[in-house]
C-alpha cells in the first residue's frame, strides 16, 4: 500500500504541563491514537529499495548533545564480537562515531549504521544497542540514540507569546514523518509512519510508546495525555456507532483507516 498524503486533517489538544506552569504541551492526538508500530523485520521495506534489511538505520544516526554520546557509549563498551557484528576491536568513541557537517554521529560501515546487526548474525539482525538492552532489562530508549528511540515521534519547541506581553513555551507532541528527515526525506524510497502496512499495532501509540512519551513530556503530563486519548477514542466509537463514516477521516489516522478497510487473512482451523 501506498503512503496516505503528508497533509490530513488533525486533532491537537493542549494542557498546561503539570511540572511546570511555564510551559504547554500541545499534543496530535490524530497520531498518539494511531496504530502505528515499528514492522522492522516484519514487512519493513528499509528508507532505500537497495537496503531493504536497514529499516531507517542507513545513514547512521546523529547525535543531539553529549549526554547522548556518553549514554550510548556506556551501552557499546558492554558489547562484544558476538553481540556486536561490526565490532571495531575496542570501544572508543571514535572508532563508532564521526562527523558529519560538524555534527557527530554513529559511523557508517558497509553502507548502515555501525551498530545494525546485519540478517544472519549469530546474535540477530537489528540494532546492537537496542538488543543489549532487552537482554539486560533495559528499557531500549535507555541505550539507543535520541534520535533513534524517539521517531516516529516528533517534539519541538516554540515560544508563544500573548497579546498581555506574558509568554510560554510551546511543546508539540506529534508524528515524525518524513519531512522531519528535511529535504531528503523526500527522497526516501519507503517511509513507515504514514504507510498503512506500518499501523498493524494491538495498541495505539500513546500506549505501545509510553516509556518514550514519558521520557518525553515527564510521568504528570503523560498522565494527563492519556486521558485525552481515551477521551478521543471514546468519541471515535461514538461516531463508528452512529454510522457517521465521513466523519472518520478527521478523527483517526488514514494509515489507519487504510490498514483497517484491508481483508483480513482466514485463520486455518
Amino acid at each position: 500500500m501506498s503512503e496516505t498524503p503528508l497533509e490530513i486533517p488533525r486533532v491537537w489538544v493542549e494542557f498546561d504541563d503539570p511540572a511546570d506552569s511555564a510551559q504547554r504541551f500541545r499534543c496530535d492526538l490524530t497520531w498518539l491514537t494511531s496504530s502505528w508500530t515499528c514492522i522492522f523485520g516484519g514487512g519493513c521495506q528499509g528508507i532505500y529499495a537497495d537496503r531493504p534489511d536497514d529499516g531507517c538505520c542507513t545513514l547512521g544516526s546523529h547525535f543531539t548533545d553529549r549526554d547522548d554520546v556518553r549514554r550510548v557509549a556506556v551501552i557499546a563498551a558492554e558489547l562484544d564480537e558476538e553481540t556486536w557484528q561490526h565490532h571495531p576491536g575496542s570501544v572508543r568513541r571514535r572508532d563508532w562515531t564521526e562527523k558529519e557537517d560538524e555534527a557527530t554521529k554513529t559511523k557508517v560501515v558497509d553502507g548502515a549504521c555501525i551498530f545494525l546487526n546485519r540478517p544472519g548474525f549469530p546474535a540477530g539482525a537489528g540494532c546492537a544497542l537496542h538488543q543489549q538492552a532487552v537482554r539486560t532489562g533495559r528499557a531500549p530508549h535507555t541505550a539507543k540514540p535520541d534520535v533513534c528511540w524517539q521517531l516516529p515521534i516528533r517534539r519541538t519547541y516554540r515560544t508563544v507569546n500573548l497579546p498581555d506581553d506574558t509568554s510560554y513555551l510551546e511543546i508539540s507532541i506529534t508524528e515524525y514523518d518524513r519531512r522531519g528527515w528535511g529535504p531528503g526525506g523526500h527522497d526516501l524510497d519507503w517511509y513507515c509512519s504514514g504507510n498503512p502496512d506500518a499501523h498493524v499495532g494491538r495498541e495505539p501509540v500513546y500506549r505501545s510508546l509510553r516509556p518514550e512519551l514519558i521520557e518525553l513530556m515527564g510521568a504528570e503530563a503523560y498522565a494527563e495525555l492519556v486521558l485525552r486519548c481515551e477521551a478521543h477514542m471514546h468519541n471515535v466509537r461514538l461516531v463508528r456507532s452512529s454510522g457517521a463514516k465521513t466523519l472518520l477521516p478527521l478523527l483517526i489516522h488514514p494509515a489507519t483507516v487504510a490498514a483497517r478497510a484491508r481483508p483480513r487473512p482466514r485463520r486455518r482451523r
